[in-house]
């Protein structure tokens, strides 16, 4: 069953007809067939106006759709030959974070992404994708492995942030992510990375200080979730949909300040819709980047990556 946000409300109306119709026999009044079919034009057409006009606020609810492609669903249908790897040899394991190594359209590459999971128990087991430590501390083994046996490294990006618990601060959760930043800097192999979701605040730099940066249209990547955002500001979540206006969180006007490289498009009516279709996409966007630096050497990698984040933030000085 679909699960509509708010705003499509009049979509959910206009394909709630069409299933009732469906259902309907044809009489000679009305030909339901065709009476199908003129709803689901005008169901394309709304969808169509609807995602054209997303406020920052209803993108980040498009960006958290419980129906959205999360990291593992991509890893499965783009990734041949994958084998998981697990635990960070050092405390545990920590499943917000997944990857492994496969090939991707005949490339071998190292896959590392942020896994929310797709019901109750999943998201439970995943941590609603937000990573622990142990959880960063993989993801640098990983990334060094990759950069050990000189395999390209794909990072697939979505997360609230961090784990903020108790036990993730007394593990090392600041010095966790400053030292997974510090390694996709240091690593001599190409590292593509891609917001599918939410990017959120260190949690989400921490695998995405890469050497191209991709986010879907829909996506969203911030310092901090608008929701924090509001309750330190006016002192109330209330004021949530202020504060995704100004804080720049979408894909547009990241890639307006140099943030991330460039926008995927996502079928009409977000990657809920349509998710094969979108992780597709996305696969031949990371292709096409990862034959572009598979030539680079180590040293120009680096440089080139270290000099892309020193950047940013000078625009218009």
């Amino acid at each position: 069953m679909t699960t509509y946000l708010e705003f499509e409300k009049p979509v959910a109306e206009l394909e709630s007809k069409i299933a009732e119709l469906r259902h309907l026999p044809n009489s000679g009044d009305v030909d339901v067939a065709d009476e199908v079919m003129r709803l689901q034009d005008r169901v394309q057409r709304l969808l169509r106006t609807t995602y054209a006009k997303l406020t920052p606020w209803q993108r980040v609810q498009v960006a958290r759709h419980v129906e959205r492609p999360h990291a593992q669903r991509y890893i499965d249908r783009l990734i041949a030959d994958y084998q998981p790897l697990a635990g960070d040899r050092a405390f545990g394991e920590d499943f917000a974070i997944v990857g492994g190594i496969g090939r991707l359209n005949g490339r071998s590459i190292v896959v590392v992404g942020q896994e929310k999971g797709d019901d109750t128990d999943s998201r439970i087991k995943h941590n609603f994708g937000m990573p622990r430590p142990e959880g960063y501390r993989k993801a640098q083994r990983l990334m060094k492995l990759a950069d050990r046996f000189k395999l390209p490294v794909v990072t697939l990006v979505d997360t609230p942030g961090a784990y903020p618990g108790l036990d993730a601060e007394a593990r090392g959760q600041a010095e966790a992510i400053a030292s997974s930043i510090d390694t996709c800097l240091a690593i001599g192999v190409p590292l593509v990375s891609v917001v599918i979701g939410e990017g959120g605040s260190g949690g989400a730099l921490a695998i995405a200080s890469a050497d191209k940066v991709f986010m879907l249209e829909n996506a969203v990547y911030s310092v901090i979730t608008p929701e924090g955002c509001a309750s330190i500001l006016w002192r109330s979540n209330a004021n949530a949909q202020d504060a995704a206006e100004a804080m720049k969180v979408t894909a547009q006007d990241l890639k307006k300040l140099d943030v991330i490289d460039d926008v995927i498009p996502e079928p009409m009516g977000g990657a809920h819709r349509s998710p094969d279709e979108t992780i597709d996409t996305v696969g031949k966007v990371v292709s096409e980047a990862l034959g572009q630096l598979v030539d680079l050497d180590p040293d120009t990698l680096r440089r080139q990556r270290q000099d892309k984040f020193l950047a940013m933030g000078k625009k218009g000085l």
